[in-house]
């Protein structure tokens, strides 16, 4: 085996880098991974064309299959494929993700659907072809993301046009759900039900997402694009996380505006900042696809390390972004200091505010959260959902950023039963202080860049640590397979990162001490690579110490702030 990196061109690797390079490689040598989505030409393919001039960038391979053909002009290709059941070529790999297909070899020969949910909304009638796609044509269950969306797996090559067709025969699509496109709009889950929130920020979602669909200039990136908007509330929207994040304020006169932060990255460990404006409801969405504008102008499109947002904001100043957008706009936007006295912020989110019953702003309705453990649901559970939601509801759930879902518009006389019934269907309604704070992406099962089988572990870990801990305090234990931290394992109170132990086991770095909105912060690394059967019991252990040791309530992402790395892994290990 060869020896492991230790310095590039003659730096030596710091920690971070070393575990990057650990837990990427471990995910895909122990497969025998060809790069098809990074390099799906061949080393050729990036190699500097010798006639092009120098003070002109080297496009990525992405970028010059994205010009050869644009990949939303792939789909006969798909069709072709299709009637032959044969595999994607290599640069169809990577346009066929224009259409939300995410080919899966070498863990399977087959796709993955990621749907487009705009604010994660769906109604009863569309989980019923959900459910019946999944049963009929794939694996027979359905995965909800941490971007308030559906995915549907192991879909045949010959089964791709049959599932896109059924998901867009009930209004729903997947077009621009992966690769270089603007991902999943997400917003608060409660928005129009919530008693705290200042605004309903569904309108503006709604109107973002059809004028996407609807431009093509929307679907070539330098590199993927999030968006959430927060209106306030119980629940919030982890705007903060996003490339674009807009948070509702209130003026001193009443007002409510919009604030932008800008180039959130947890992956990356990039929080997003504010660009200094207020913006007016009705200029919102116009404001923001300027914002868009400017990247897809300037962006990075010869080196997709340094591609996102975040990474434009590094070389230029949120000043000049602003003026830029100004630019597109066309007028000037009303500048704003970053916390002036006469704002009015919304209230703080309640932790695990997502699960359980809860009071709507419409008198006599309720609004109940459910935890889905690690996300997945079965065809049954799905029509047993949209029976309950019809039934009970007004015919829709809403997804949330915590793969859980909530069913809202519930009348008071009718919570208990249905309280009831999502307990019969394997799922729980009353708040855990761990359970409901467990995410996981889907690791190695199903995606080639994991090193470990993260739900199963996600499962394992919650229900070893709940027989042996009782906290009082909601802990958020995020477990993600491979750096690029679909789970955001930066900003959970506890996050895993998926590695292999020098003999190939599969164990996991752990962090503590992130979070988001006004507890925004990045978790230090405070071990490497622990082996699945020592991390449960020094999970364990981490809690009682903190139990034990804090102070004045403190909770756990304080405690664990409080102290710097060393002292916590001797407080951890006993030393």
């Amino acid at each position: 085996m060869p020896a492991p990196i230790t310095e590039i061109e003659g730096k030596p690797l710091n920690q971070e880098q070393q575990n990057y390079l650990e837990g990427f490689f471990s995910g895909v040598q122990q497969r025998a991974v060809v790069f098809a989505d990074l390099f799906p030409a061949g080393a050729a393919a990036v190699a500097e064309p010798a006639c092009e001039p120098e003070d002109e960038p080297t496009l990525t391979a992405e970028e010059r299959i994205k010009n050869e053909e644009h990949p939303l002009d792939s789909y006969y290709r798909l069709v072709e494929n299709a009637r032959a059941n044969k595999a994607p070529e290599k640069e169809e790999v990577f346009r066929f993700k224009w259409n939300g297909l995410f080919y899966l070899t070498p863990v399977k020969d087959a796709f993955m659907a990621r749907l487009r949910i705009p604010g994660g909304i769906v109604k009863s009638y569309q989980l019923r072809e959900i459910a019946r796609t999944a049963a009929e044509l794939t694996t027979g269950y359905v995965q909800i993301t941490t971007r308030a969306n559906f995915q549907i797996r192991l879909i045949k090559p010959k089964d791709t046009p049959e599932v896109l067709r059924r998901i867009q025969s009930v209004g729903l699509h997947t077009r621009g759900a992966g690769a270089d496109n603007i991902r999943n709009l997400t917003v608060n889950p409660t928005a129009g039900v919530d008693p705290y929130e200042l605004i309903d920020c569904r309108p503006y979602i709604n109107e973002l997402a059809d004028l996407i669909i609807s431009h093509r200039e929307f679907y070539n990136l330098p590199r993927k694009f999030n968006i959430a908007f927060d209106g306030g509330g119980l629940i919030g929207a982890v705007e903060d996380t996003n490339d674009v994040g807009v948070k509702a304020v209130k003026t001193g006169d009443g007002e409510v505006m919009f604030r932008i932060v800008l180039g959130g990255a947890t992956g990356h460990k990039a929080f997003a900042r504010d660009l200094g404006v207020l913006v007016k409801p009705d200029d919102v969405v116009s404001v923001v696809l300027a914002i868009v504008r400017v990247f897809i102008a300037h962006g990075n499109r010869s080196d997709r390390k340094r591609a996102r947002l975040k990474h434009l904001l590094e070389k230029w100043t949120l000043e000049q972004y602003l003026a830029e957008t100004e630019k597109v706009l066309g007028y000037s936007l009303r500048k704003a200091a970053l916390e002036p006295g006469e704002l009015t912020y919304p209230s703080q989110d309640l932790p695990h505010s997502h699960v359980g019953a809860f009071p709507q702003k419409q008198p006599g309705l309720q609004y109940l959260g459910v935890s889905v453990p690690v996300g997945q649901l079965s065809p049954r559970q799905l029509l047993r959902l949209a029976e309950l939601a019809d039934n009970y509801g007004s015919g829709e759930i809403r997804l949330t950023v915590w793969q859980n879902f909530i069913i809202p518009n519930i009348p008071d006389g009718y919570v208990e039963t249905v309280k009831k019934a999502v307990l019969r269907m394997g799922f729980a309604t009353t708040q855990s202080h761990l359970a409901s704070g467990v995410i996981a992406c889907t690791g190695s099962r199903y995606c080639k860049y994991a090193a470990t089988d993260t739900k199963t572990h996600a499962v394992e870990i919650t229900k070893y640590l709940e027989k042996r801990v009782q906290l009082d305090q909601p802990v958020n234990i995020h477990v993600t397979g491979c750096p690029h931290s679909c789970a955001q394992h930066y900003m959970g109170d506890i996050g895993l990162l998926g590695a292999k132990t020098r003999d190939g086991r599969e164990a996991y770095h752990v962090t503590v001490g992130g979070g988001f909105g006004r507890n925004a912060a990045c978790g230090r690394q405070i071990f490497q690579a622990m082996p699945l059967e020592e991390l449960k019991p020094m999970l364990e252990k981490m809690l009682g110490v903190y139990l034990e040791l804090r102070e004045n309530g403190e909770t756990f992402q304080q405690f664990t702030t409080r102290h710097d790395v060393n002292t916590l892994q001797r407080l951890f290990c006993n030393e």
